[in-house]
C-alpha cells in the first residue's frame, strides 16, 4: 500500500482517493473504514443529560443495560436510541463484532484476548474495560480475528506498508 500526501492550494478541502486496478476485498474494506471514520455519526446522551454526536470509530463497546443501549467511549458512557442489532447491522461489517447477546465491541479497540479460561475468551479493551465472549460467539470471534491476521500478513507480503 502506498500512501501519498499532496499539498496544493487548488484543494479547498481534504480529498481521499483509493486507487487500484480492480475492486478487491481490500479496496472495499478500506473504503468502508473511511466511511465509518468520516461519515458516520450517532446521537447519544451523556450522563449529565447533554446530547452528543458520537463517532462509531471512537466507541469501545455498545451493550444493553436493562431496556437501554449504552455506548462506551474511552471512559464515558452514553445512552443511544438505537437497538443493539441495528448498531451491529450499521457498523458491524468491519468495525464491530458481536461477543454476546447483549454486547458488540470495536475490534480496533481490542488490546488483548485471554483464552486461558476454558471455553470462553476474556477481552481487554484499550481503555482497560474488560468483558467476555459468550460461548456461542467464541468460534465467530476466533474466525474474524484469524481473517484479520491473514489480511494483514498478505498486505505485508505484497510489499509491506510504505
Amino acid at each position: 500500500m502506498i500512501i501519498k500526501t499532496e499539498l496544493d492550494k487548488k484543494y479547498k478541502e481534504i480529498e481521499l482517493h483509493v486507487c487500484n486496478e480492480d475492486v478487491t476485498d481490500k479496496v472495499k474494506e478500506i473504503v468502508g473504514e473511511l466511511h465509518e471514520i468520516f461519515d458516520e455519526s450517532l446521537q447519544g446522551v451523556d450522563e449529565k443529560g447533554n446530547r452528543c454526536q458520537l463517532r462509531p470509530a471512537e466507541i469501545v463497546s455498545f451493550y444493553s443495560e436493562g431496556q437501554r443501549v449504552i455506548a462506551l467511549g474511552g471512559r464515558e458512557k452514553y445512552i443511544v436510541q438505537n437497538k443493539l442489532y441495528e448498531l451491529e447491522e450499521e457498523f458491524g461489517k468491519s468495525l464491530f463484532i458481536r461477543i454476546s447477546k447483549s454486547e458488540i465491541v470495536n475490534v480496533k479497540k481490542i488490546k488483548s484476548l485471554d483464552m486461558s479460561i476454558t471455553g470462553t475468551i476474556r477481552v481487554v479493551m484499550k481503555n482497560d474495560y474488560e468483558t467476555y465472549v459468550s460461548r456461542r460467539n467464541v468460534a465467530r470471534i476466533k474466525e474474524r480475528l484469524a481473517k484479520s491476521t491473514e489480511r494483514e500478513a498478505a498486505a505485508n507480503m505484497k510489499g509491506g506498508r510504505k
